[in-house]
């Protein structure tokens, strides 16, 4: 048996203690309690902290923290430990949001947007809170599946740009280094979406782009309103590329809405 030196002993039981304590903050998946989630928000500024220190945050609002609806929001938050939890019962802070109790909101920062849900009307538990955040989480880059497609299609941002490529590829951690730096110029502007090329259920999106699996990578923008796109094959991703591409159809966008509308005025004359 190996006997450890006091120090060394002393030193793995602090990194230990340590580790716990960011996996309890960090709340790392499979690892981390859930015991501190959600996260009580007894006032109007602590709710506005928790609201803008992530990307994607819930917050539920109940007149009684111990309510049935209530336990199921608990019950929803230890399910998905990457979205922040927070709950509140303080009559200013619902005042300050405009919601009712009984009411789960999820914020995020991408479109700066919010979506509710009522559960005053219809019978909600655990799973169907889960379902709506899944939906409704759009990040900085959302990735693209059957359930994020419909948090995509209600988006109010009217451009989305897909990055369609090969997740298993060795180059896939650059090229969303690269894509994600890219979508920060363009945030609360185009809808920044990663579009896996191996899943069977995305090679509709890929065939409704004319695209075969020989062209890829490529980027694809597209304006909903008009249906609207541009195709552009890529060997590499650069901050640059996408940065002019997407401003590129912006431009083209802007100046179609401008005829438009000066077709529009010299036709009422």
């Amino acid at each position: 048996m190996v006997t450890l030196h006091p120090a060394v002993s002393e030193l793995s039981s602090m990194l230990r203690e340590r580790l716990g304590l960011l996996q309890g903050v960090l709340l790392i998946p499979g690892t981390a309690s859930t015991t501190e989630k959600p996260i009580l928000l007894q006032n109007i500024a602590d709710a506005e902290a928790f609201v803008s220190g992530a990307e994607v945050a819930v917050i539920g609002f109940f007149q009684d923290p111990e309510s049935a609806e209530a336990s199921q929001f608990r019950l929803a938050a230890g399910r998905i430990p990457e979205v922040p939890f927070g709950l509140s019962t303080s009559p200013p802070v619902l005042s300050h949001y405009g919601v009712s109790a009984n009411t789960v909101t999820l914020f995020r920062r991408v479109d700066n947007d919010r979506r509710d849900l009522d559960m005053n009307n219809e019978d909600v538990d655990s799973e169907k809170m889960i379902r709506f955040v899944r939906i409704n989480e759009l990040r900085l880059v959302t990735e693209y599946d059957p359930v994020t497609a419909i948090g995509v299609m209600q988006s109010s941002l009217q451009f989305n740009l897909l990055l369609i490529t090969d997740k298993m590829s060795p180059k896939h951690p650059e090229r969303m280094r690269k894509f994600r730096a890219a979508a920060e110029l363009f945030k609360g502007k185009i809808l920044f979406i990663l579009l896996d090329s191996n899943l069977k259920s995305n090679e509709k999106v890929v065939s409704y782009f004319q695209l075969k699996k020989s062209q890829l990578p490529a980027l694809a923008i597209f304006h909903t309103p008009d249906d609207e796109q541009d195709v552009m094959t890529v060997d590499e991703i650069s901050v640059k590329h996408v940065q002019d591409f997407c401003n590129h159809f912006i431009q083209r966008m802007q100046k179609k809405e401008d005829e438009s509308q000066e077709k529009h005025l010299s036709e009422e004359l």
